[in-house]
């Protein structure tokens, strides 16, 4: 089979802009893709598709192909899961209205969290609302950079140490769905659900896995730098025994994390066995 040259070169399929915890926008997320030397680039902020449009610009113009995409936030017992969305259709009713759905519960625990912080801290609402942008979905992150801003801590990394660890006295859950609705919403939007670096502190027990894994669950992020090697290597034997997509991606978030575009990257072959799969969007192409 002849290949798809639009697929050839680094691929990343995980990148956040200010519509979610970046701190660039949709269009200079493209281009720092570009500059790492990067062909196909995905935008996956979390829980909104609301960067979709600027960064398919960006991207086409500067001669990439554009991969639609979004970290749909999901919860197990005590773990936060992330599954990576492709290819959805951002006007499904379902998928949306969880979204809205979380990104209200997002609202909500930041200015719970803010007034709990403000008792022993001088920061406020408005310090948050100053490190957004509209339409952003206020999380963590933005209360971490009004704290930098503030002179509280030095960066996000000490933030989420100690003021906002869930620890913390400071620290509100968020509402998200069980893992296996969210791989249930995004293959009912057409999307393919890949687990984002999925091989951290603690791996999804089994039968949650195959519960996922009989709803649609494509794959799993195994390339990220979170992830461990011996968790990683549990995984990668399930992928090999299942024949499931495997990527790799940097999660770049500009200035939030030291995380760099094209660190990670994900094989051609497996960039087009999930475009393929999805149906509810389609990539954009230069």
């Amino acid at each position: 089979m002849e290949r798809d040259r639009r697929f050839e070169g680094p691929s990343d399929l995980h990148l956040h802009s200010t519509h979610s915890d970046g701190t660039e926008p949709p269009a200079l997320v493209m281009a720092a893709a570009h500059r790492h030397g990067l062909r196909t680039a995905a935008l996956t902020d979390h829980d909104t598709t609301s960067g979709w449009a600027e960064a398919a610009e960006a991207a086409t113009s500067l001669g990439m192909t554009f991969v639609p995409g979004m970290e749909l936030s999901a919860r197990h017992e005590w773990r936060s899961v992330h599954l990576l969305a492709y290819l959805v259709d951002p006007d499904d009713d379902g998928l949306r209205s969880m979204t809205d759905r979380i990104r209200s519960s997002r609202l909500d625990r930041a200015q719970i969290m803010a007034d709990r912080i403000s008792r022993d801290f001088d920061i406020g609402w408005d310090d948050i609302l100053a490190q957004t942008t509209d339409g952003a979905t206020v999380g963590r992150p933005h209360i971490a950079d009004a704290l930098i801003a503030r002179g509280i801590v030095a960066d996000r990394t000490e933030a989420f140490a100690g003021i906002l660890h869930p620890a913390n006295e400071y620290y509100v859950a968020l509402y998200a769905p069980d893992p296996v609705t969210a791989v249930e919403l995004i293959i009912g939007a057409g999307g393919v659900p890949i687990i984002a670096h999925p091989a951290g502190r603690a791996l999804l027990p089994p039968p949650v896995l195959e519960a996922m894994l009989a709803r649609g669950l494509a794959g799993f992020e195994l390339h990220h730098r979170e992830n461990l090697p011996e968790a990683t290597a549990t995984l990668a034997r399930l992928a090999a025994e299942r024949d499931l997509i495997v990527t790799g991606s940097s999660d770049y978030h500009g200035l939030g994390k030291p995380n760099l575009p094209g660190e990670n990257t994900t094989d051609e072959a497996m960039v087009a066995r999930l475009i393929a799969a999805g149906s509810g969007s389609s990539p954009v192409y230069p």
